[in-house]
């Protein structure tokens, strides 16, 4: 019976900085790096990859799967994926990585997955294993590594943070319905073809029935409309303010309360949720 180390990679800082760690702690392992591309990532996450790559020294393998976002869409009647209907996380993400390690389970070996969930994120559970050779492994939270954590892992290496962590908080598809309403402005700004794109994807469906669209209680027309846009950018800058005032400051961990992200302040019906496959 073999063993094999697998560890996924989405494109966001907490699952680069997990690989990180295991480099650095556990460098005997034969870990596989994995990242299943849906083929609507965002330009800086391959280039985030790429400078990860170098660090590890190894080669990240691209799991692809058999058929893309717009067959599944077509197979699901051109509704959007949403947070209760799922099937892109299943048919791009889970399904590629069980094909992946479908042999070796099948020829009796064991495999250990690796997954980025932190020691300050006790409401978040990983993959339940449904076959009795894979084993999912926690890392940080055996070791305590919080958020803090990972900003220090990152920097520490050299890393740093994925370029788009400048506009947007996590990586996924650039049309992900767990974006926030603020993501959604600021990906209009930054990647204007990308958000394009996703007016045609939603305006395709709501003719075909869809109820969903991309951002909750609006279109992405009507989000982008001028005066929206200026009432989206000045809610979020009073939720971020609201934030700062209210943390306290940790004495063991002063520099810990100094960071905040679009992930600290997610209102009930935008964004939170999100696939931890996607997103970590």
């Amino acid at each position: 019976m073999a063993e094999h180390h697998v560890l996924g990679l989405s494109g966001g800082k907490d699952s680069a900085a997990l690989a990180i760690f295991m480099r650095q702690h556990y460098p005997e392992l034969p870990i596989k790096y994995f990242f299943t591309d849906t083929g609507k990532e965002l330009p800086e996450v391959y280039d985030f990859l790429a400078k990860l790559e170098g660090f590890l020294g190894r080669p990240i393998e691209r799991l692809n799967p058999h058929r893309d976002f717009d067959f599944w869409l077509r197979e699901y009647g051109n509704f959007l994926p949403s947070p209760r209907t799922r099937w892109c996380t299943k048919q791009l993400k889970l399904l590629p990585f069980k094909n992946w390690i479908r042999p070796w389970l099948v020829s009796g070996d064991k495999v250990y997955s690796y997954v980025a969930i932190r020691a300050d994120e006790d409401h978040r559970e990983g993959l339940v294993s449904q076959h009795d050779g894979l084993q999912v492994k926690l890392p940080f939270r055996e070791h305590g590594v919080d958020k803090q954590g990972v900003f220090d892992l990152l920097d520490a290496s050299g890393v740093g943070l994925p370029r788009y962590y400048d506009w947007r908080s996590r990586s996924g598809c650039t049309f992900c319905f767990f974006q926030q309403k603020i993501e959604w402005v600021r990906l209009r700004e930054e990647h204007p073809k990308a958000f394009e794109d996703a007016k045609t994807y939603e305006k395709d469906a709501l003719t075909h029935g869809s109820p969903f669209t991309w951002s909750q209680g609006e279109s992405l027309e009507q989000l982008e409309r001028p005066e929206r846009v200026a009432q989206i950018k000045a809610d979020f800058e009073i939720r971020k303010s609201r934030e700062m005032t209210r943390r306290r400051l940790n004495p063991l961990r002063p520099s810990a309360e100094e960071i905040l992200d679009i992930d600290d302040l997610y209102l009930e019906d935008e964004g939170g949720g999100a696939c931890l496959v996607c997103h970590k």
